[in-house]
């Protein structure tokens, strides 16, 4: 259609929940919308449709409420994980440095984005300008690219890792694996129950689709 594409079910078109047609800037983005579509039985499995999810938020959240967004990504930046670095054990305080230490350096030097890590959970201020520099690369994206930033803030628990998702310096599943290295840690210590198996195997979705949208973005 005029402006963008859309998903066709049975003839109409998709609609998100305040009505508003879901119209996607371009094929890519359709396609992965249609996709999840496709994949449902009999019953709707909404709650997993993140894509479909993000294209609504995008549609039909973000237009009136980018500044607010930005503003609560720059927040989940003053305490971002990649700052909080374990004290205890050895191996995870080096396991944390060799694979974090890297993503926060880019992040310096492409983007100017200057943490301050901390050993423990003792609170950090980050410096302003970081986090004014955080709301900045925000806004600067549409409304798509946003609502896509915003879903992998909380899911990393990292501004970080979900801007490094949304400029391609790491897949989705690499920067998810990165958000959980102390969690991946006590698991090679002592095992890994079914629940929080089948909980890592649906955010690992989560941000292996992340990584689709960001693709298809760009």
């Amino acid at each position: 259609m005029n402006g963008g594409f859309t998903v066709m079910l049975d003839g109409r078109t998709l609609r998100g929940p305040k009505g508003a047609q879901t119209v996607l800037p371009n094929a890519a983005l359709a396609e992965l919308v249609a996709e999840e579509w496709a994949g449902q039985g009999e019953h709707l499995a909404l709650a997993a449709m993140h894509a479909t999810r993000l294209a609504n938020t995008a549609i039909e959240a973000i237009p009136q409420a980018r500044d607010a967004t930005a503003q609560q990504i720059a927040d989940y930046a003053a305490s971002d994980l990649l700052c909080y670095r374990a004290s205890e054990p050895a191996g995870l305080v080096a396991r944390q440095q060799e694979r974090w230490d890297p993503v926060l350096s880019r992040a310096e030097a492409e983007i100017g984005l200057r943490f301050i890590p901390v050993s423990g959970i003792v609170h950090q201020p980050q410096p302003q300008e970081t986090l004014e520099r955080v709301k900045a690369l925000a806004l600067e994206l549409d409304d798509f690219g946003l609502a896509g930033l915003a879903f992998g803030v909380p899911l990393f628990g990292s501004a970080v890792l979900s801007l490094a998702v949304q400029r391609g310096w790491l897949s989705g599943e690499a920067a998810y694996d990165l958000s959980r290295l102390d969690e991946a840690w006590q698991e090679e210590k002592w095992g890994i129950d079914d629940e929080a198996a089948e909980r890592t195997a649906r955010l690992r979705g989560e941000a292996i689709m992340l990584d689709r949208w960001f693709a298809a973005l760009s």
